[in-house]
């Protein structure tokens, strides 16, 4: 099927995806060295890590490219094609956005970095056990040099992620050239779409009782004593804030009135003088404890400690009851799936559209059946159309429980491509090909006017890139 050529496959898995090199969301083994594809090199000379290629101000190392390997297969991606040259020229290609990023004045703020490197190292503490087995699965001298490697790599990876959206981000595609894009192929070259579904779902939480929240209202309170006698904000924080992301640093935010957090947290932060702690603030995450550390002007250096109440056994069974009693009313026919989840749900980003779930692949209504998350799928692959599942416990991030029923309220056969029915995703390939050639331009250009070097046998690499001059 010629819908996008191999290469331009790799580009947009590689560049459009946002690859998070050997930081990985999954914690995997080290690579097999028989399944890594290395150059041909002279009989008895024994590989030795050190820079293998020059960016700008960027290097490339030998190891980047072996942790790239490490990084595929935390993705399930296959790796035995992959070359050394490919994975070397894509890790080129990050450097030569980063350092035209910076040429550009792309600003990326500590803030941003720390941000995503606390969730990083808070991912990879809950999966290795300790901070120590993460400094010795990653193998690093000690925390404090993790943090700063881990920090660079973060920086570097958004100066790429924001220099190539700043290079595609007036690229527009008109109704014609999609025409024009889906009439290139012949018929028997479409691509084929896979099988679809729409799902639907109530989700019950459990109240609270008042009692419950008072248990963390006085929790709260006495921390609050604590610090104002001498204890540590920071040390309280790492103990007891249920906010993984900020709690390993002590609770650390930084903030400003367009910031996106809940507007009971910002109206609390922002009513607070510098030094001062506020009383419990109620928030949908729970209840926090605030104190700002410095003001900036319109910006705070703030900490807080979350701590959520939990529902008693007793709430729990309670939620599942009323999942229940939804069921028998939408089974008999007293009410529709669409109207009781508009009126009894409590996801308020299904609620008002009758329980359809969105694909945040596409912020569609559409789950293509091969590409489902595994804990949707699990809900629904044996329920039949507009069949409604009994009460299903869940639990999210935050360990909060619910009670969800499902339902599948539509399916789409798996079929070539049709100019009608799937506009929309040819569009969104349309447009991707036109983003690539727009970047491949760039690239062009941008290599002959920096400063790259290749070492060693990676010069004899097949690049796709002149980066070799």
């Amino acid at each position: 099927m010629r819908f996008i050529n191999n290469r331009i496959i790799l580009c947009l898995a590689l560049i459009l995806a946002g690859l998070n090199m050997a930081f990985a969301q999954e914690i995997i083994p080290e690579t097999p060295k028989d399944t890594v594809k290395p150059l041909p090199k002279t009989q008895g000379r024994t590989r030795i890590d050190g820079v293998v290629a020059v960016v700008g101000d960027f290097v490339v190392l030998d190891s980047d490219i072996d942790l790239m390997y490490r990084e595929f297969q935390a993705q399930n991606i296959p790796i035995q094609d992959i070359t050394r040259c490919e994975l070397l020229g894509k890790l080129m290609e990050d450097k030569l956005y980063a350092h035209h990023a910076i040429q550009d004045s792309i600003i990326v703020s500590d803030a941003d970095v720390n941000e995503k490197m606390n969730r990083q190292i808070d991912y990879f503490v809950e999966n290795l056990g300790s901070e120590d087995k993460m400094v010795a699965y990653f193998k690093k001298k000690n925390i404090d040099t993790f943090k700063s490697e881990l920090f660079e790599m973060i920086k570097n990876q958004e100066l790429t992620s924001r220099m190539q959206k700043k290079i595609i981000e007036e690229v527009q595609i008109t109704p014609e050239e999609v025409r024009q894009f889906y009439t290139s192929f012949k018929p028997e070259e479409r691509p084929v779409f896979g099988a679809e579904m729409e799902i639907a779902q109530i989700v019950i939480k459990p109240e609270i009782t008042q009692a419950e929240k008072q248990k963390v209202i006085d929790k709260l309170l006495q921390i609050k004593k604590d610090i104002q006698n001498g204890a540590s904000f920071y040390s309280k924080a790492v103990l007891y804030s249920e906010d993984r992301a900020s709690g390993q640093s002590g609770g650390y935010l930084k903030m400003d009135r367009k910031t996106n957090f809940v507007k009971e947290f910002k109206e609390a932060a922002f009513s607070l003088a510098e030094g001062e702690i506020s009383d419990p603030v109620e928030t949908e995450f729970g209840y926090h404890l605030i104190y700002v550390e410095k003001i900036r002007g319109q910006q705070l250096d703030v900490r807080h400690i979350l701590i959520s109440p939990k529902p008693t056994a007793e709430d729990i069974e309670k939620a599942k009851q009323k999942a229940e009693n939804i069921r028998a009313k939408i089974v008999s026919g007293e009410i529709s799936f669409a109207d009781a989840a508009r009126s009894e749900s409590d996801e308020k980003e299904t609620r008002n559209n009758g329980g359809l779930l969105i694909n945040p692949a596409n912020f569609t209504n559409r789950f293509e059946l091969t590409k489902m998350p595994s804990d949707i799928y699990n809900d629904i692959a044996d329920l039949k159309d507009n069949e409604i599942s009994k009460p299903i416990k869940s639990q999210n991030q935050r360990g909060e429980i619910s009670y969800k029923l499902m339902q599948v309220t539509e399916r789409y056969d798996e079929h070539p491509a049709d100019y009608g029915m799937d506009y929309t995703k040819i569009k969104d390939l349309a447009l991707k090909e036109k983003q690539m050639k727009e970047i491949a331009k760039w690239s062009d250009k941008k290599i002959k006017d920096t400063y790259i070097k290749v070492i060693g046998d990676y010069r004899k690499c097949d690049f796709t890139n002149h980066w070799v001059k």
